[in-house]
């Protein structure tokens, strides 16, 4: 084969196999999450507020999601009420910015009323998983920024679902 064509079918299969590994989901009780270099990784430890390690370097122009722990139960809809816990940190300087754990009590909210981030990437998620939503600024806040979230800012959230109705 022509050196050329080699080096073309290696470049798609080391794509193929980025992408795979970027939705292979990796779990068990007590173990870490990490999707590709430089992407945080989250803890998997069922029913326990998510440690999440700060990504390094620049961040994805595009949604990504991650199962951390696959969920069993009901799976979101577009259309459903959620309760959730949630941990939010920002991917520029690798803050937390809020927890749902740390008040101790979970959210509710119909998905349909939060950023197209989450409406994007919480369906398919299963009652019992956690899921890693890694959000650009254009389906989280945008230029404007939200309170502690300044302008353009990519979101990296841990959220467990608890329940769907």
């Amino acid at each position: 084969m022509p050196k050329k064509t080699l080096l073309k079918i290696f470049a798609v299969l080391a794509v193929a196999a980025i992408a795979f590994a970027s939705i292979t989901t990796l779990g068990g009780e007590g173990t870490v999450s990490e999707s590709a270099a430089g992407f945080p990784a989250v803890t998997a430890n069922a029913g326990e507020a998510p440690t999440i390690t700060p990504p390094t370097g620049p961040a994805p122009a595009t949604l990504q999601t991650q199962d951390i722990i696959v969920g069993t139960g009901t799976e979101v809809q577009a259309t459903s009420t959620l309760t959730v816990h949630y941990t939010l940190m920002t991917w520029s300087n690798g803050e937390l910015i809020e927890s749902s754990w740390t008040g101790g009590q979970p959210a509710t909210f119909p998905l349909a009323g939060v950023i197209a981030g989450w409406q994007q990437g919480l369906p398919g998620a299963k009652v019992g998983g956690r899921r890693l939503l890694v959000i650009p600024a254009e389906l989280g806040y945008g230029p404007n920024g939200s309170g502690p979230i300044g302008p353009n800012e990519t979101l990296i959230f841990a959220v467990d679902i608890i329940a769907v109705s």
